[in-house]
């Protein structure tokens, strides 16, 4: 990129920016470009500020944006603005791969290599992908969580039945209550019956103990299905949480978490509320179906109050849509940002930080509170207003039936049997409101889950797997590219590399040169953008991860360690040999850990690996890469936190551990302590190999290569990737 902004600025025109938003289906004119374009405040802005500002005055927003140099740019976002030969021209892909189609100011096409603008940047503008699960003919599919909800409840479909079956009888039995009440007012008051009385009393004291039984069966029922429920769906979702590619995940834990955790309110609605809802909805119209039988007129009191109850859920679910999702937004960034302050708790104390964090809580934690005042709010007129309309149609059907009593079409008792139906109207159709409120939490639970069940899985689950060969004699990488997420900036670009058995390599580079990121992808942790890795001769994303774990073992750079003991975390996939563990742990020096503890090796080790050192913590993942006994050993950084003794016990161990016939690959800022293991040393450099040779050959001028080739990069290293998010 050149390195003079003012003078980018003057290249950038409305014809090329005009260019660019119709490539984007803006529709935006060249004169409106123009007008912002000469808005004064904007004028002497940076480029991306001047973008964004432009972007703003012309109503424009969701959109990313960013300037990239032309190497580094992922292909894949075309079109963009690059800017050549002095201006910014819109640059789209050519069917053929080494070609792009460049449109000039006077709308002249020129196709031109894509080696020609090596030394070009990257103007590039792109709307957020949206998260609608789609099918295969375009059309949207029916979200995945309520797909999963659904199945789960209806696996068994006896608890149906039997649930139905009871809240029939539940409801019927309550039309009982009111003929008591009508029998007893038009036939034993005016005659004093007592025998009668007696009777009916009796008959009521059977049907209360048998509406109590039927209603503890059905909330047994119903308990018991929410609890297989529950297991089934939290099973199935933290199993496809285990499954998701890493490179997918959410970047906030706090949204990751609340994604998980979305199935809790969806669970409780569907497997309790919604079943009584649904079923003793229809009741209500029954019950009314018998006020007007008894009473006449009277029921087209509650016969009006349906619908109205029925629009105010309504009117109040669309007030709590939009407020509700603000709400959960705001609750996700405050889990993530009590997740990041209980980490990093140490360095925010030490660089006297608290009080930033104190007040980024307390500006989350007063907006979550005025959007639940407003939503509170909202509920609360919605229950006060149903409860209104419960009073007058109590009132109203008591004036009715004042006159129609008059009239000789009522009686006393008739009256108070209307009454009492009555409130069997009113009392499913207030739930019935209050789930409309409810759905409200419930779609945006439901949304929650639909994202993380939308990520892609490391393997599909149609897909056929392989199975390798006995022994890994190779890998190799074919034209492989890799992105992360919707960035434009390629963190790796390798056309061709083999790794053959019995090569010790050693990845050496300036930081942020994609060594670890070279790594994930070899071990399978991250997929390619493009291109293809292999195991063997066969592609790493077609064989059976089982197969892929056991020859391959990976070594992060950032070690944790997990809740549990000592033991636990060496034997973290309980298949290792406690004599075999215990030999390592003892060569390495892990051994020690134990002996200054009175536990041994049932000490007990905190979320993260807390109280163990930095080094004690990598020891540990250490023996576990070797009880592993891979294939191929991906090493990231694996002596960084030891002190000089132990870096060379590490390398001592591995060089007695590794097979012949083993591939080691390690990413390492101190390659001449591990100098004699290895046979090829590969130099990184934005993400491409730069240099592929011997050490003896290499390490002369090693120490000079990282800045050497900065130095003769055309583009600045802070201009490679700047940016804005979507406004």
């Amino acid at each position: 990129m050149s390195e003079n902004p003012e003078k980018i600025e003057t290249r950038l025109t409305s014809i090329a920016l005009l260019a660019l938003f119709s490539e984007m289906g803006l529709g935006i004119s060249q004169g409106e470009i123009e007008v912002a374009l000469q808005q004064p405040e904007t004028a002497k802005l940076p480029l991306l500020q001047r973008m964004k500002s432009l972007l703003i005055s012309l109503n424009v927003k969701g959109i990313n944006g960013g300037v990239v140099s032309w190497d580094r740019f992922d292909r894949r976002q075309l079109p963009a603005l690059v800017e050549y030969q002095g201006q910014w021209l819109l640059a789209r892909n050519s069917d053929e791969n080494d070609e792009v189609i460049l449109t000039n100011q006077d709308q002249t096409v020129q196709v031109v290599s894509s080696d020609v603008l090596l030394i070009s940047s990257v103007l590039w503008l792109k709307r957020p992908v949206s998260s609608n699960v789609s099918s295969e003919d375009g059309n949207e599919e029916k979200p995945a969580a309520r797909k999963l909800i659904l199945a789960a409840l209806f696996q068994h479909k006896g608890w149906l039945g039997n649930v139905l079956v009871a809240t029939v009888v539940i409801n019927l039995l309550a039309v009982a209550t009111s003929l008591f009440a009508l029998q007893v007012y038009d036939r034993v008051v005016p005659t004093l019956a007592y025998s009668t009385l007696a009777t009916l009393v009796v008959g009521m004291f059977g049907i209360v103990i048998l509406d109590w039984i039927l209603k503890r069966i059905r909330s047994k029922v119903l308990d018991s299905l929410a609890a297989d429920v529950d297991m089934r769906l939290s099973k199935t979702v933290f199993q496809h949480l285990m499954h998701i590619r890493l490179d997918n995940q959410p970047n906030s834990l706090g949204t990751l978490n609340a994604q998980v955790n979305g199935l809790e309110p969806i669970r409780q609605f569907f497997t309790s509320g919604i079943v009584f809802g649904l079923i003793d909805l229809p009741f209500a119209i029954m019950f009314i179906a018998f006020i007007f039988v008894i009473g006449g007129a009277v029921g087209w009191v509650y016969g009006l109050l349906l619908p109205i109850a029925v629009i105010l859920g309504v009117i109040t679910q669309l007030r709590l849509k939009k407020l509700i999702k603000k709400q959960i937004q705001r609750s996700n960034e405050r889990q993530g940002l009590l997740i990041d302050v209980i980490r990093g708790s140490e360095t925010i104390r030490a660089n006297n930080a608290s009080w930033r964090f104190s007040s980024e809580w307390e500006k989350i934690t007063r907006s979550l509170a005025s959007y639940q005042i407003r939503q509170k709010a909202i509920s609360q007129l919605s229950n006060a207003t149903t409860g209104s309309l419960s009073t007058i149609a109590y009132v109203s059907a008591v004036v009715v039936g004042v006159f129609q009593v008059e009239a000789g079409n009522l009686t006393m008792g008739g009256m108070i049997a209307c009454s009492i139906l009555g409130g069997r109207v009113i009392n499913p159709i207030a739930q019935g409101v209050q789930y409309l409120v409810q759905w409200q939490s419930v779609s945006q639970s439901l949304n929650m889950v639909d994202q993380l069940l939308a990520l892609e899985l490391e393997r599909k689950p149609s897909q056929h797997l392989l199975m390798g060969e006995r022994h890994v004699a190779s890998v190799s990488i074919e034209k492989a590219r890799f992105v992360y997420g919707e960035s434009p900036v390629k963190q790796l670009d390798i056309d061709e590399l083999t790794f053959n058995a019995g090569d010790r390599v050693l990845l050496v580079g300036p930081i942020g040169c994609g060594k670890s990121t070279l790594l994930k992808v070899l071990a399978g942790l991250y997929r390619p953008t493009e291109g293809r890795i292999k195991l063997g001769g066969l592609d790493l994303w077609e064989l059976d991860p089982q197969f892929v774990t056991s020859h391959v073992s990976y070594l992060p750079q950032n070690v944790h360690l997990f809740k549990g003991t000592l033991k636990s975390n060496l034997t973290l996939s309980g298949t290792v040999n406690d004599a075999y563990m215990m030999q390592i742990s003892t060569e390495l020096g892990v051994d020690t850990i134990a002996e200054n503890d009175p536990k041994g090796m049932e000490l007990e080790i905190a979320e993260g690996g807390e109280g163990l050192s930095g080094g004690q913590r990598q020891l540990v993942a250490l023996s576990r890469t070797i009880t592993a006994k891979p294939t191929v050993w991906l090493l990231d950084e694996p002596t960084a936190s030891l002190d000089g003794d132990s870096e060379k016990r590490v390398w001592d161990v591995l060089t007695k551990y590794i097979k012949p016939e083993d591939i080691l690959i390690v990413s390492t800022h101190r390659p001449m302590l591990a100098a004699h293991i290895a046979n090829r040393v590969l130099v990184m450099k934005h993400g491409k190999i730069m240099r592929d040779a011997t050490p003896s050959s290499m390490f002369s001028s090693l120490a000079d290569t990282p800045s050497s080739t900065e130095a003769k990069s055309s583009v600045p290293r802070k201009s490679l990737k700047r940016g804005f998010n979507a406004i």
